[in-house]
């Protein structure tokens, strides 16, 4: 008998079922082990010895696993083959030994890249020893971490409350983003025009043309900058003949991208599907992990976690019998591409992300997976097919339209187009752009030098520079990729940190630093410069891909690291909180202290004229203060300007009415941590109801009825049916949520707290359940096609309360006389529009007002 260790219980039941039963393959279950959060997990005097912990889940299945090996000749470590999975197999190497466990037992390591039959059964006949440089690598990594973490998180917290944590890579992911959002504070718009023409030929076809040249001279993008000087181009142009001048055409051949890695998989899912990387990275493991198919289960992909580019021969082989198959002889290029990978160095190493079988069409599949899977698997198959295919051709032309002005000036236009002339990969796949071409595949007619074309308009228009946009997670990843900072197996983990620390949001799907995020990286930039720089972070990830190589000594470089780290943590200590306040004061001047008008100064405090503004810290965070406090008790929350609004809100409040139930006055607030509402009036030693008022809600916007609906949360929707207890809606730290037994469940908007019913309630309870359980996203039982007005498919669906039809967010339970292989799109578009759904969307009720509750169901501090 032989024991076989992966990481996952779904991928240890697949390979025992390849293997046999001469094979007992167990799971670890992931990492077993972790340096526990406290002091000396990391001992730098004691030659970067490491302490490590293990709960008693994983304690357990060591113990398993141990008991099963006193049976068993061998030992065959069959973990992820990049440097996480050989930490694994270490791991339980070492604590396998420790148990005495491993007494006269053989041990192999062994790798696939694929969850298939021929994989794993080839790499049990290719076994070798753990590989000790990916292992020290992988030491180094976590040391760097905890040292990094544990030293400079409570620097954080002593000299900046509010601030949670600080990481070796999070913090420099954290600063793209910052410097990214300063950036956009700064920038200045600058207006410019272009003259644009639609053209016209003898026969009629018309054509555009933008203005190129003035007296032979080009312009440039700024050149023409106001109203004035374009209304005068566009006098002269009036009337004018015009005769085409030089014509030229060129071919051009666009070439496909190579398969996808981890990063370039994680911005095209995001692009194309609308998928965080951390949902692409779940769907990814599941296909990976592998799906039933005709009873057996089988990966539908290689290994998801790669730098490479490149596929193994059989593979191409593979891939080019498919396109001859699907496609033709004229999409198969006369030799295969052959594709190298640009990273620095690529992930200790692995094919690109494909199917493991290419004569698998997404089709054929499409049955026995969910609507993720089935998108990411198309997603990848057509990525691989295409970068086997040929070229596609176009043919590129360009056209100079001649005239002289009234003014007497020549004045050139120049028309562009461009004609796809064979469509090559791109009828499988086009890579997806963060700016598009408008002059992409668009056909000029058919024009010669010396033609004479008319003008049936010339219009000048107005533009403005614009900042650089926002990032996306796509964009993040892929800046971070550029500059050598993290590595495939760490953008979702990155990503994930930042949102759940609070430091980063998403909005229309682009990132947004918090106040807290912003002020944790000043405060980096400002103290701990070096650590936040991208060149530094990045000629570390380099010095560890060293070390992985075998080409560094792992403990030289924790202790050149340590030298010069743990110097900067004890300047810190002397760090008067003053001056972190001046220089974040400085570094944020733009964001925390806005121009104001009439050339006030920036700092200059709105309520006692003498006062100067400035960060103040407090026990939950930071918040805008006067100077001159106590005699004045000016305050404002970060992100607010501190005009108009913020100068008229008086201490006991702005007063926006009665409540007619009570009687008592409601009064509007700014606090430190944001505008709240306020019932009555504060009594001595007790604090009136309050209520926040939502971001999605500007403050001057509030009335009393909006004011008496929020102090009216949290609000009862029902009782559960299950259980009898009731579920509530309200609004919390995170936004709008259901609650019902401790299980919170998100809302889509604020307006949604007041509108939900109890069987939307319910079903956002039970999905959420769900997810806590472990259990993935629920397959359709049937798709009825898009929708006839639009906006996606009507799925129906398998409920824990029966069979219901879903389409978006609406879902509607099927009669008890209809069954789900028998309702049709008309019954089921029927059920949704009763429900609300569809686009014309019945006009939703006014909600009935409520007393106001006794106390807020979410505090605002004062």
């Amino acid at each position: 008998m032989n024991v076989v260790v992966v990481e996952s219980p779904a991928k240890a039941k697949t390979i025992n079922k390849y293997l046999g039963k001469d094979y007992q393959v167990l799971a670890s279950y992931g990492h077993i082990r972790d340096l526990p959060a406290k002091d000396g997990s990391v001992r730098p005097d004691e030659d970067f010895a490491m302490s490590w912990e293990m709960d008693s889940k994983s304690s357990k299945r060591l113990s398993d696993i141990a008991a099963a090996l006193k049976s068993a000749d061998k030992l065959i470590l069959a973990t992820d083959p990049d440097r996480e999975g050989e930490a694994i197999s270490w791991h339980v190497l070492e604590v396998l030994k420790r148990k005495g466990a491993l007494k006269d037992k053989e041990i192999e390591r062994v790798v696939f890249n694929a969850i298939t039959k021929s994989a794993v059964t080839d790499a049990i006949q290719h076994p070798r020893q753990i590989d000790d440089a990916l292992v020290e690598a992988y030491l180094a990594r976590r040391a760097l971490d905890y040292l990094v973490g544990f030293n400079l998180s409570p620097v954080l917290w002593r000299k900046l409350p509010g601030a949670r944590s600080a990481g070796r890579v999070q913090s420099v992911a954290l600063r793209l983003i910052c410097d990214r959002e300063l950036e956009i504070e700064r920038f200045k718009r600058e207006e410019y025009w272009t003259i644009e023409a639609l053209m016209s030929t003898g026969d009629g076809q018309t054509f555009p043309a933008r203005l190129q040249a003035i007296a032979g001279n080009k312009l440039g993008k700024m050149d023409i900058a106001d109203e004035a000087s374009a209304k005068a181009i566009e006098a002269a142009l009036k009337d004018a003949r015009y005769s085409v001048g030089n014509v030229e055409t060129k071919p051009a051949k666009r070439h496909p991208a190579p398969p996808f890695t981890t990063s370039t998989l994680q911005q095209e899912a995001s692009r194309k599907l609308g998928f965080s990387s951390q949902r692409t990275m779940q769907v990814a493991q599941k296909l990976y992990e592998g799906v039933s198919i005709d009873g057996d289960v089988t990966g539908l992909i290689t290994y998801m976690r790669t730098d490479g580019v490149q596929m193994a021969n059989e593979a191409i082989a593979a891939c080019r019998n498919v396109i001859q198959g699907q496609y033709g002889e004229p999409y198969l290029p006369s030799e295969p591409r052959i594709y190298k990978t640009k990273a620095k160095n690529a992930q200790e190493a692995h094919e690109a992300i494909r199917p493991t079988e290419l004569s698998r069409l997404p089709d054929d599949v499409r049955r026995t997976l969910d609507a993720d899977q089935y998108a990411l698997y198309s997603l990848i198959w057509k990525r691989t097919m295409a970068s086997q295919m040929e070229s596609a051709d176009f043919e590129r032309t360009s056209a100079d339209i001649m005239t002289t002005g009234q003014d007497g000036k020549q004045y050139t236009l120049r028309a562009n187009g461009s004609v796809l002339k064979f469509d090559g990969f791109l009828k499988v796949y086009e890579e997806g752009k963060d700016d598009l071409d408008d002059e992409e595949d668009r056909r000029l007619p058919k024009l010669a030098k010396g033609d004479v074309v008319g003008a049936r308009k010339i219009e000048p228009v107005q533009h403005f520079t614009e900042p650089p946009p926002r990032y996306s997670e796509a964009s993040l990843i892929k800046r971070m990729e550029e500059l050598g900072i993290g590595r495939p197996s760490t953008y979702t983990a990155i990503l994930t940190v930042l949102k759940d620390r609070g430091y980063v949001r998403m909005d229309q799907r682009r990132l947004i630093p918090e106040d807290k995020g912003r002020l944790v990286t000043a405060f980096l930039e400002s103290f701990f410069q070096r650590y936040v720089q991208y060149d530094f972070t990045a000629d570390l990830e380099e010095q560890l891909d060293q070390v992985s190589a075998g080409d560094k000594n792992w403990k030289q470089l924790l202790a050149d690291f340590w030298k010069d780290f743990s110097g900067q943590i004890d300047e810190t200590r002397e760090l008067r909180v003053t001056n972190v306040l001046d220089a974040l004061n400085d570094l944020l001047e733009a964001h925390v202290f806005p121009e104001r008008e009439e050339g006030k100064p920036r700092r200059s405090c709105p309520s006692c004229d003498n006062g100067q503004l400035s960060l103040k810290l407090g026990k939950f965070g930071a918040f805008v203060g006067c100077s001159n406090y106590p005699e004045c008790r000016y305050t404002r929350q970060l992100g607010t300007s501190g005009e108009g609004d913020a100068q008229a809100v008086p201490a006991d409040g702005i007063l926006l009415g009665e409540d007619p139930e009570s009687g008592q006055q409601v009064t509007r607030h700014d606090g430190r941590f944001g505008p709240y509402v306020q019932l009555g009036k504060a009594e001595e030693g007790e604090k009136p109801p309050r209520a926040s008022i939502p971001k999605s809600v500007k403050a001057e916007d509030v009335d009393l009825e909006l004011a008496l609906r929020l102090l009216s949360l949290p609000r009862e929707v029902g009782l559960h049916p299950e259980t009898g207890k009731p579920i509530t809606a309200g609004l919390g730290r995170y936004g709008p949520f259901v609650l019902h037994e401790g299980v919170y469940a998100n809302l889509a908007d604020f307006e949604e707290i007041f509108t939900v019913g109890l069987n939307r309630a319910v079903d956002l309870i039970a999905e959420k359940q769900a997810s806590r359980g472990g259990r993935g996203q629920q397959s359709a039982l049937k798709d009825l096609g898009p929708h006839p007005d639009g906006g996606g498919n009507v799925l129906v669906m398998d409920g824990r309360y029966g069979p219901y039809v879903k389409f978006g967010k609406v879902n509607a339970t099927l009669p008890k006389e209809v069954t789900p292989d028998a309702v049709s799109m008309a019954q089921a578009v029927e059920l949704i529009a009763a429900k609300g759904g569809g686009k014309a969307k019945a006009k939703k009720k006014a909600p009935a007002k409520k007393k106001p509750a006794k106390k807020a169901a979410s505090k605002a501090a004062e």
